[in-house]
Formats: C-alpha cells, sequence, structure tokens
C-alpha cells in the first residue's frame, strides 16, 4: 500500500520552501495559536489538562512541549534583547544605576531550583532574582532555590545581562552604579563590582536610621510584584524548573513590552 503524502504549511519566517509532512497524523497547530494557549494558562493559572479546546489553542500538552522547546531554544532571551534595544533607542533604558533583589515563591512540590525556605517554615520554594535599571525596567531574571544567598546571584545576574545596542556606540551591558539593600552587604562583592567598572551603592548592616535607599530601590520592588501578577507565577506548580523559567521569562518579556507601549 502506497502511502498518502499529506502536504506541511511552512512555518512563517523559516525561510525553507514547503515540502511533504512524511509522517501522518494531526497537522501541527501553528506557533500563534500554542502561544495563546500558554498566554491563557499563564494569566488564568489554570492547569494544562483543563485548558479549554473550544478556544482553539490545541490541547495543553501540545502548549506545554512547545513551551518546553521555545524555552530550550532561548526564545524568551532572544526576545527580550529587541526590546531593551527598542527601548535604548528611544533613550528610555536609564543606564546611570541598577538596583538588585529577590522574591519568594512557594513551590507547590519539591523539585530542581527549589530548598526549603527560610521565610515560609522551610516548607519548599523558590526565589526569583532580577536587576532593573533606574526606571525599574527588567534587564535580567533567574531562579534559585528558596534557601540560596541573595548576594551569591549577584555576579551570575550580572554576566547574564545582555550587551544592548540601540544607541550611538557600543552596545552597553553594565550599568555606572549598583544599589541593593543589606542583603548584599559584602565587601568581596563591593571589590568585585569596582573590578567591573560598577559603584556599588549597598545598605550597611547597623545602621541606626536605615540607609535612605529606599527612595531609589522602590522601583525593583515594584517590579517583582508585577511577575505575581500572572496566576501561574504566584505558586511554583511546576516540578520542572526548566518550565517555571519559562513562565518567568515569558512574564518578563511580558513587562518590558509594557514599557515600550507606554515609553515608546
Amino acid at each position: 500500500m502506497r502511502r498518502r503524502r499529506v502536504p506541511l504549511r511552512t512555518r512563517p519566517g523559516s525561510g525553507h520552501p514547503p515540502g511533504p509532512k512524511l509522517v501522518e497524523g494531526r497537522p501541527r497547530v501553528p506557533d500563534r495559536q500554542a502561544l495563546c494557549g500558554i498566554l491563557f494558562v499563564l494569566h488564568t493559572g489554570i492547569q494544562w489538562e483543563f485548558l479549554p479546546q473550544e478556544l482553539g489553542f490545541g490541547s495543553g500538552m501540545t502548549c506545554w512541549r512547545r513551551l518546553a522547546a521555545w524555552n530550550e531554544a532561548g526564545v524568551w532571551d532572544q526576545l527580550h534583547v529587541p526590546l531593551l534595544k527598542k527601548l535604548r533607542s528611544a533613550g528610555k533604558l536609564d543606564w546611570s544605576r541598577a538596583v538588585i533583589d529577590s522574591s519568594h515563591v512557594r513551590a507547590a512540590r519539591k523539585g530542581p531550583k527549589s530548598g526549603p525556605s527560610p521565610v515560609d517554615r522551610a516548607r519548599p520554594g523558590s526565589k526569583y532574582h532580577v536587576i532593573t535599571d533606574a526606571q525599574g525596567i527588567p534587564l535580567t531574571v533567574s531562579l534559585t532555590g528558596g534557601n540560596r544567598n541573595d548576594v551569591t546571584q549577584l555576579p551570575p545576574l550580572l554576566d547574564k545581562i545582555p550587551a544592548v545596542a540601540g544607541a550611538v556606540g557600543r552596545p552597553r551591558h553594565h550599568p555606572d552604579a549598583l544599589l541593593a539593600d543589606r542583603g548584599y552587604d559584602h565587601d568581596t562583592y563591593r571589590r568585585l563590582l569596582r573590578q567591573r567598572g560598577i559603584r556599588p551603592v549597598i545598605a550597611r548592616r547597623g545602621q541606626p536610621h536605615g540607609s535612605g535607599l529606599g527612595i531609589f530601590r522602590y522601583v525593583v520592588e515594584r517590579t517583582i510584584s508585577w511577575p505575581h501578577g500572572y496566576r501561574r507565577q504566584r505558586i511554583r506548580w511546576e516540578r520542572r524548573d526548566d518550565i517555571h523559567e519559562a513562565f518567568h521569562g515569558l512574564a518578563t518579556c511580558l513587562i518590558t513590552y509594557r514599557h515600550v507601549r507606554r515609553l515608546c
């Protein structure tokens, strides 16, 4: 019996001519529809298996596989860079100072990059770490276990800041100064910042009236609260860390895109 050749539609922007589909079965769900399904799960917090089929997004497992594949390909990091470039080309990215901080999220089950949280009775949890510019625009984010010390993530976050073009001169990838709270009070990391040409402005422990950095650091507290506005980000339901990181990367791109629409 001769196999029937089913035409395969070309992916948008792939540049490859259409060819035959070698394996028979259901047609591939378009990327746009799968992305809409992922966004629906991110906003509502619904479980993958309960994704309504009548919305036309495909099955929950299809959207889950597409999210995992895109995250493995680094799609969210590649999408975040042009958004930052758009902001810098419009003169809306403030590199005069950056702010670093972290927030805790409870994990429904144990998994990679989760650990006993010191702020939640040693229940499993994770931490979101973020560096923003002076206005609160996220420059880079990361995920660790809930028991990781904040200051240990300072060098990895600095290394993760992308080189942002969009203005005359070389692409920029580090701020002039970095503001942080007492959790980052350590002279070793102050020396590390100075070696990179970044002026450390870190609150010291034991000051009776506080550091006075709150009038500048509030932007990172506001940015940290925005991912928790997506219901899927309020509790870590995923056992796999890459899926939760994919959701967090997508949320970061959405937050940055809001700044692009507002400022550009």
